[in-house]
């Protein structure tokens, strides 16, 4: 088998998570008029002479999206060109919304499977059930006959208020039924879950900024303060960012009046001071935010100011280190380029924008670097520059940089050669296998709690075994035997997060989570 490198295929997703939730201003805004000058003349001439005298038929949109994604590539890694064609699924992300029927599905060998539904969802309110089988839709024909995943989903995509007719077998009855969907609006959520820990303290894990995020957050944090929390713990982890008008909120609800929150300097030299307002509903109470490697731009914004300010802990490992602001600019065919436009430093005047002067493929590959340098695993092996100390409110030393460093440091967790089956446990085969798994007996499946659950897998070895003869079909051999108990713990996440909430899913997953046991018992804030 060909060696797959986990580290570099782990910064690849790391990099185009950050490069596509990357910081950015909320409200789009249309291009001015365009100065005519010699090399937007000569660029225009260019595409009409290969238009008019090319001796073959040639796309030029194509040219044109190539010309500017390269020409974006030359100013720096943030900014970015979005095609017409992505605008789409890129908005409703961002926007937190879109118009659907409300299942998360599988293309299940020849026809289209339902993983789960959304709670009062119009799937599920027109008794769509985990495990079901869509065969058609209205008269799309989808059984049997291999089409693409996008066409499946612009198929149950449409207007709000419309109707979809679905034709579906259940497995677990052995019938078949037709029922008529009316799609609606269904949300995107960008906070995962809020719930309280064993220790008392509220916790929210937020895995990017969109336009509905400071209301979810604030949604989740009301509920947790009813249920009297000691304290609050905002996980940020693998949060690539998003719009900064959504964290400032955010923090403004935990910083006290007049204490900086975030500046941003923009190509003219303009100064822009964000400061807290009298309004913050956590100004007081322990805080402790979570971050790693993979917690970009928005999230260091919230983790830069909680720590200048001395307001609470930061958990974890050194974050991404993006500390450019983009803005989203619309080119008038569709498509859109997010461009950056300023810097941004913390309270403390902390830049934490690492290098990007060596090259884009260094600079997304930093990952690889922190992984070989042996970062992930050690506090002591964080390269910092003494050169760029900075105080907080108390005056304690940080620095800027490169990323914010934890002010308690949790190594990754993992042994080194235990990196590749982690980010395997995480990945689509192992919810594919859970599928099966569970598809075999959803009956038995559905009546065990989580407890139960545990105990079935644990000590049926055929679960294991099958496991591995799945990840052999698959064309992965990997010598799973010595990690027996880390890979069971990972497949009852699974079985607990396709048939259960996200509250026993996380629960669950805390069991084992090194960031949280690493919180101090004892609390001063």
């Amino acid at each position: 088998m060909k060696k797959i490198y986990w580290p570099l295929l782990l910064s690849i997703a790391l990099a185009l998570g950050v490069l596509l939730g990357g910081f950015l201003v909320s409200s789009s805004f249309r291009t001015p008029g365009l100065t005519a000058n010699v090399n937007k003349i000569k660029l225009n001439k260019l595409i009409d002479f290969i238009e008019q005298e090319y001796v073959d038929e040639v796309n030029t949109d194509s040219i044109v999206d190539q010309t500017v994604t390269s020409i974006l590539e030359q100013l720096d890694p943030h900014s970015v060109y979005i095609a017409k064609e992505s605008m789409q699924s890129v908005s409703e992300s961002m926007n937190g919304e879109f118009v659907g029927i409300g299942i998360s599905f599988y293309v299940y060998k020849d026809s289209l499977a339902v993983i789960k539904d959304i709670a009062n969802g119009p799937a599920q309110k027109a008794g769509i059930q985990p495990g079901d089988r869509i065969l058609y839709a209205d008269t799309l024909k989808i059984y049997g006959e291999k089409i693409p995943s996008e066409e499946i989903v612009s198929k149950l995509k449409g207007e709000e208020g419309s109707d979809i007719r679905l034709k579906v077998y259940r497995k677990k009855e052995n019938k078949f039924f037709t029922t008529r969907v009316t799609r609606s609006m269904i949300p995107l959520k960008s906070v995962d879950v809020g719930l309280k820990l064993e220790n008392g303290l509220g916790y929210i894990k937020i895995n990017r900024f969109a336009g509905s995020t400071y209301t979810e957050f604030m949604s989740a944090l009301n509920r947790l303060r009813e249920d009297r929390i000691d304290g609050l713990v905002l996980d940020l982890r693998d949060n690539g960012g998003g719009y900064m008008d959504q964290a400032i909120k955010i923090l403004d609800e935990f910083l006290d009046k007049d204490l900086i929150i975030v500046k941003t300097i923009n190509k003219r030299g303009r100064e822009v001071l964000t400061k807290a307002s009298s309004k913050g509903s956590f100004q007081k109470g322990p805080l402790y935010v979570l971050v790693n490697e993979g917690s970009a731009s928005a999230s260091e914004i919230i983790a830069g100011a909680i720590q200048d300010n001395d307001r609470g802990v930061i958990i974890g490992r050194r974050s991404f280190g993006k500390g450019l602001v983009q803005r989203e600019l619309l080119l008038g065919d569709g498509s859109a380029i997010r461009l950056t436009t300023a810097r941004y430093y913390t309270p403390s005047g902390r830049s934490i924008q690492k290098p990007y002067n060596h090259g884009f493929e260094e600079y997304n590959n930093d990952f690889i670097t922190r992984y070989e340098r042996g970062e992930l695993y050690a506090a002591d092996s964080i390269k910092i520059a003494d050169s760029l100390q900075y105080k907080t409110l108390e005056g304690r030393v940080v620095y800027g940089g490169g990323g914010i460093v934890p002010d308690i440091f949790v190594p990754i967790g993992v042994k080194h050669g235990d990196d590749a089956v982690v980010l395997l446990m995480q990945s689509g085969i192992v919810s594919y296998f859970v599928f099966e798994q569970i598809d075999s007996n959803r009956g038995m499946f559905e009546s065990m709690d989580v407890e139960s659950l545990a105990k079935h897998i644990k000590s049926n070895a055929m679960v294991f075994k099958s496991f591995k003869e799945h990840l052999r079909h698959s064309g992965l051999n990997f010598n799973l035997d010595k990690r027996k108990d880390m890979i069971e713990f990972y497949l009852i996440a699974e079985f607990v997060n396709q048939l259960k909430d996200e509250k026993d899913y996380y629960h669950w997953l805390f069991r084992e989570d090194a960031m949280l046991k690493a919180i101090p018992l004892k609390v001063t804030k």
